[in-house]
């Protein structure tokens, strides 16, 4: 009789532990308040006119405008690590500047870091502020 008596409490015992470790997992994926959704940026990205790194242009002055740009802003340390990692991409001598900047000011300094160091070629700053 005391074994089985023992023997239920265990399992009642398991049984809520395994329930309340099943819950705990619930709440570690459970991020439905924060959860991230680009939704929206991933649809506007698939659009034709959105350019992407693959649109690059692998003519050598292409090349060399956003090589140029890409030392430029890498150099400038006023920028944080997330306005030097934003896409440069260069083609028929116009240059696309997409990706979030922290500031305001970020985007401006590197819309004038590419205007300097276009040689001549068009700006189409598309950056985006996240803390708009």
């Amino acid at each position: 009789m005391k074994r089985t008596t023992l023997s239920l409490l265990c399992v009642a015992a398991l049984a809520v532990s395994a329930s309340a470790s099943e819950q705990k997992k619930d709440d570690k994926h459970d991020h439905s308040e924060h959860a991230a959704d680009n939704t929206g940026k991933n649809e506007r990205d698939r659009s034709d006119d959105a350019k992407t790194s693959g649109d690059q242009s692998n003519s050598p002055e292409d090349i060399k405008i956003t090589a140029a740009i890409r030392r430029a802003v890498v150099a400038d340390d006023s920028l944080t690590m997330t306005a030097t990692n934003i896409k440069i991409i260069t083609a028929d001598s116009v240059v696309t500047l997409r990706g979030p900047v922290n500031t305001a000011a970020e985007k401006t300094t590197i819309g004038q870091i590419a205007q300097k160091n276009a040689g001549g070629a068009r700006i189409d700053n598309q950056l985006e502020v996240k803390n708009d």
